[in-house]
């Protein structure tokens, strides 16, 4: 009877190991941003090798937040403000989108075996 406990806690804890190893975030080698003003590219900007954090002026009307392996949108003159809202992105999954000030970040890079979305 011990022997099937000793089991079952060894079974259990290489299946935890696993699930901690397959979902800790990767380091995020070769990720950029690029941020899209007008359907044109204004800026790529290499999140790995943010020593600082930064701020980017966008336009007129848009600021943008830089940090080490994520961005944001800090500062917007839209009336609704939900690119502000969308916060933090690290992943190609959340792009941040401002429509009136036609505006637009995306992360790209990083590994391609990287999952970008699970429905």
């Amino acid at each position: 009877m011990k022997t099937k406990w000793l089991v079952l806690t060894l079974g259990i804890l290489v299946l935890a190991s696993a699930a901690i190893l397959l979902l800790v975030p990767e380091t995020g080698e070769g990720k950029t941003a690029s941020i899209y003003l007008e359907g044109e590219l204004y800026s790529t900007i290499d999140l790995v090798n943010v020593k600082e954090p930064y701020t980017i002026q966008v336009g007129q009307s848009n600021t943008v937040l830089v940090e080490k392996g994520r961005i944001r949108m800090e500062q917007a003159d839209c009336p609704d403000k939900l690119c502000i809202d969308m916060g933090w992105s690290s992943s190609p999954a959340k792009p941040i989108v401002c429509l009136p000030n036609k505006v637009l970040i995306v992360v790209g890079g990083g590994s391609d075996d990287e999952v970008d979305l699970v429905l």
